[in-house]
């Protein structure tokens, strides 16, 4: 638990100096699409402000997540930065549903610019978006929430590179069309990355098994473990990024209750080491109860009187 506080600590830090470039670069693009007259570098200054507020969400789910478990949340608030890391994915179908109309504006019309200011300003926002990404990049691998501003400042960086090469076209060819073409590529690169993340989120948010996780073999590791006999009504799913939680019953020979102790922890130490499960709920059962009418059929699954 501990690792899991210090790992969201540094997201959050991550988070907070992808915040300051990003903001500051931003206003720097926006001046200097007013004065350069780029529409291009206006919709990157666009997309980088839309990056600022995927990066305001994202650092306000990761201090939330890190909130402590209450009476009513009693998985504490793991799951915010899942529902913003699935805010963030729609809105990156939006920007790239906005850059594809902008780009076949664009087409239709094209407009004269400053190609050289353009050049220049789109030179500072690459850097901008590169020195982002260099601080996101170690958290964007194991956190869904640090992969979306992630995803959010490699589209805008895909953008400063569309800027920069339609302005050297401008600026040596006079062909104003070659934005609007790379911006149409941008868009598709944005959107197979939207999809992705939308994909993740919606996964975990209906719990479904963790793609690194096969339950079969689950079951199989949990009923080699010395005492258990089977495991049955067995779930896997994911309460956050990194953070996986398993419940099941497992039958044991009928024995005294402080003799199943052992069991459990066998049970717990191997999903930890071997499938990364930190969060496990066992139930444990025996074949036959003490008493009358309670025996236990557990190979199939089902209960008989």
């Amino acid at each position: 638990m501990e690792h899991e506080h210090h790992h969201r600590g540094s997201s959050s830090r991550m988070l907070t100096y992808a915040l300051v470039v990003t903001a500051a670069f931003a206003l720097v693009e926006l001046a200097g699409g007013v004065l350069s007259g780029s529409l291009a570098l206006l919709s990157d200054a666009g997309h980088m402000f839309t990056d600022v507020l995927a990066l305001g969400l994202s650092l306000g789910a990761a201090l939330v997540a890190g909130r402590q478990a209450t009476a009513r949340h009693t998985f504490g608030f793991l799951r915010a930065e899942i529902l913003v890391a699935l805010v963030n994915g729609i809105a990156l179908v939006g920007i790239s549903l906005l850059v594809i109309n902008e780009a076949l504006g664009r087409l239709s019309h094209p407009t004269p610019v400053d190609a050289d200011l353009m050049l220049i300003v789109a030179v500072a926002g690459m850097g901008a978006n590169i020195l982002g990404m260099a601080l996101l990049h170690r958290g964007s691998k194991d956190n869904l929430n640090v992969r979306g501003a992630f995803l959010h400042m490699m589209g805008d960086l895909l953008s400063s590179f569309g800027v920069i090469a339609a302005a050297l076209l401008i600026r040596f060819f006079g062909w104003q069309e070659a934005d609007a073409l790379i911006g149409l590529a941008i868009a598709a690169i944005i959107m197979v990355g939207a999809y992705r993340l939308i994909s993740q989120s919606v996964s975990i948010l209906l719990e479904a098994v963790p793609k690194h996780i096969q339950l079969e073999e689950v079951e199989e590791a949990m009923s080699s473990v010395e005492g258990v006999i089977m495991v049955h009504d067995l779930h896997v799913w994911t309460l956050s990024s990194g953070v996986y939680a398993l419940s099941g019953h497992v039958v044991v020979d009928d024995r005294q209750v402080s003799a199943c102790s052992p069991v459990l922890r066998q049970l717990e130490r191997m999903l930890e080491e071997r499938f990364h499960i930190g969060h496990a709920t066992l139930q444990i059962e025996t074949e036959v109860c003490p008493g009358n009418g309670c025996a236990i059929n557990c190979r199939d699954g089902e209960r008989r009187d």
